[in-house]
């Protein structure tokens, strides 16, 4: 009598889960493969899917390896532009306008290994999502569809013609026949979707998927505003005897902010350094040392207010020693208790001649419960190279605490902060110092007039200008700004900087 077989020795396990961070290498590795001439996910495209949308982030693992995977979002698509494109409905791919009341799923890629294909992964992937759209009870799924063979017939017929060619079943493309036989509808062709899509010419056909499982809900709203309150505390710099007395008046901004109903209240860089008023210390480095013994009496301060006043904190700059190292960092102390750090990465010569300061050489950017944002320290700003890569990475808000002695030092910041704003359709915010420590060495006189800055377009400030300090003496200035006003002004601003950037001749690559 023979042994009975093993039937697992014959198990080839197709599996559909949602991606993880294990997987992005393989996931960048696939692409790569499906799309030759594209340029591909980067890391940190990848890691905000998964941390915005997870649900919404499938793969296929076939014998312990990726062979398919798809990508998408929430919305609500009545929102968006007719003509929009791939850049505006992803957020330039890191999908962090990603809404978890929307009642549309907008699927941004799909993709299966060339070996792969006839196996149905595609199908599988599809259903997946539609499975997705009835379990959260969406509207419909809605796709930006490549046509990959239209180079092949450009010269014959418009768009128009060749997609009627496809749905007639006259010509077979790869992807629109797909979409199709799997209950996809046309809904419009768009140009200029995906710039880098040289088959398709860029063109892509806009398609839906209609939930027939779909309950209506009573509360459906649209977006009309998203208005963010800001804080800005023009800090004046004077003696102090203790840290006790330096916490008081940190304490005071954060519930004058906290009373004003503020969402953001912002401090100004390196203003612990009035910590040195009575550290009696004359060697500016030996000062420098000394102030970062306080780095955790400062974290503990600003964790605490920020919970306590329910605000969230831009804690100004403080001097820190890492690794026998001294860093000037900006941090950022949620509301929630939470806390994120920016190193300043361009070090002035000041800095460098009398601290000894080190650059850090990462360029962050932070989720918040008021969207995402970017923190450039004084001198940073200066460098346009990184509030592009903020911009392009989802931030809509850009943070600078400053320091300047004069009055030529403050308006490098000034300036260059409104030129931010103008060229990244941003919000941009400087906070700075004023007073005197006559007794400091490097730090004895200030120059500031903080302020808030938005686009130059109609639905923003006259002058592009939200609000703004007097110059030089202790004050703070509150004011609103509002995302959903930035959002409709990239689409259909008079200039729109970020639409009409020539990636074809100029790009911003960050090595990190």
């Amino acid at each position: 009598m023979s042994e009975k077989l093993d039937l697992k020795r014959f198990e080839k396990k197709v599996i559909i889960r949602q991606i993880e961070k294990k997987d992005i290498y393989n996931i960048i590795k696939l692409q790569s493969l499906c799309f030759p001439g594209m340029e591909p996910w980067k890391i940190e495209h990848l890691e905000s899917h998964i941390e915005h949308f997870p649900e919404g982030q499938i793969c296929t693992e076939f014998e312990g390896e990726i062979i398919g995977s798809c990508s998408s979002l929430l919305l609500n698509f009545d929102e968006f532009d007719d003509r929009h494109t791939w850049q505006d409905i992803t957020d330039n791919g890191y999908i962090t306008n990603h809404n978890p009341e929307g009642y549309n799923m907008y699927g941004i890629e799909i993709m299966v290994h060339p070996d792969y294909r006839g196996m149905k992964i595609g199908h599988r992937l599809y259903e997946a999502r539609k499975d997705l759209a009835r379990r959260l009870n969406l509207k419909s799924i809605i796709i930006g569809g490549r046509i990959p063979k239209y180079h092949k017939y450009a010269n014959e017929m418009s768009p128009r013609e060749y997609v009627d060619e496809v749905i007639r079943q006259q010509i077979y493309d790869p992807v629109l026949s797909f979409q199709l036989m799997n209950e996809f509808r046309l809904m419009r062709i768009n140009p200029n979707y995906l710039p880098d899509d040289k088959a398709s010419n860029s063109y892509a056909t806009l398609m839906e998927w209609n939930n027939v499982d779909y309950h209506p809900k009573s509360k459906r709203y649209f977006k009309t505003a998203f208005p963010v309150r800001i804080c800005v505390i023009q800090y004046e710099m004077k003696q102090i005897y203790s840290f006790e007395e330096f916490a008081n008046q940190v304490e005071y901004y954060a519930d004058v902010a906290s009373d004003a109903g503020s969402d953001f209240a912002v401090y100004p860089e390196i203003f612990t350094t009035q910590l040195m008023s009575f550290l009696e210390e004359r060697s500016p480095s030996r000062a420098v040392q000394r102030i970062t013994e306080y780095t955790e009496d400062y974290i503990k301060l600003f964790t605490d207010l920020a919970v306590k006043y329910n605000i969230n904190l831009i804690g100004g700059s403080h001097f820190v020693e890492e690794d026998g190292k001294v860093y000037n960092i900006a941090y950022l102390f949620r509301r929630d208790g939470t806390i994120e750090k920016q190193y300043k990465l361009h070090i002035t010569p000041n800095e460098q001649k009398w601290w000894g300061i080190s650059a850090g050489d990462q360029v962050k950017v932070f989720d918040t419960d008021c969207g995402r944002i970017a923190i450039q320290i004084c001198y940073d700003i200066e460098f346009p190279e990184l509030a592009r890569i903020a911009t392009d990475r989802g931030a809509k808000i850009i943070f600078t605490p400053f320091c300047t002695e004069d009055r030529q030092g403050y308006l490098r910041v000034r300036y260059c902060a409104q030129a931010r704003a103008v060229e990244n359709q941003i919000y941009t915010v400087i906070s700075g110092t004023v007073g005197n420590l006559p007794q400091t060495e490097n730090m004895d006189i200030q120059y500031a007039q903080s302020a808030i800055f938005a686009p130059s377009d109609f639905e923003f400030a006259r002058d592009g200008i939200v609000g703004e300090c007097n110059p030089n003496i202790e004050m703070v200035v509150i004011g609103d700004v509002d995302l959903e006003i930035l959002r409709r002004q990239r689409q259909d601003g008079t200039v729109r900087q970020l639409k009409d950037r020539r990636h074809d001749i100029y790009r911003i690559n960050y090595k990190k």
